[in-house]
């Protein structure tokens, strides 16, 4: 059909292994910028990026061509991986 459009904005949280609190001030500004670019290299839009010591939020434009599941394993992929 022409003329579609399609917006999903969702609102994720998840938390820091044993919800240490472990995202301090020194690294938040960097870490927000690496899941934002992860978010951006997959083509979905990010609106607002938190995080708290514990755990982070994500408001983000999902594209419709990938679930959220599949986003977030992503992200949390990548965001692991960093951790190492």
């Amino acid at each position: 059909m022409s003329n579609t459009y399609t917006q999903i904005n969702i609102h994720c949280i998840f938390a820091v292994k044993y919800r240490k609190a472990q995202i301090t001030k020194e690294w938040k500004e960097r870490l927000h910028q690496y899941i934002t670019g992860i978010v951006q290299h997959h083509k979905h839009k990010m609106i607002a990026i938190n995080t708290m010591p514990d755990h982070l939020h994500l408001f983000v434009g999902l594209r419709v061509a990938q679930s959220l599941s599949d986003m977030m394993q992503i992200v949390k992929g990548d965001f692991l991986r960093m951790d190492k």
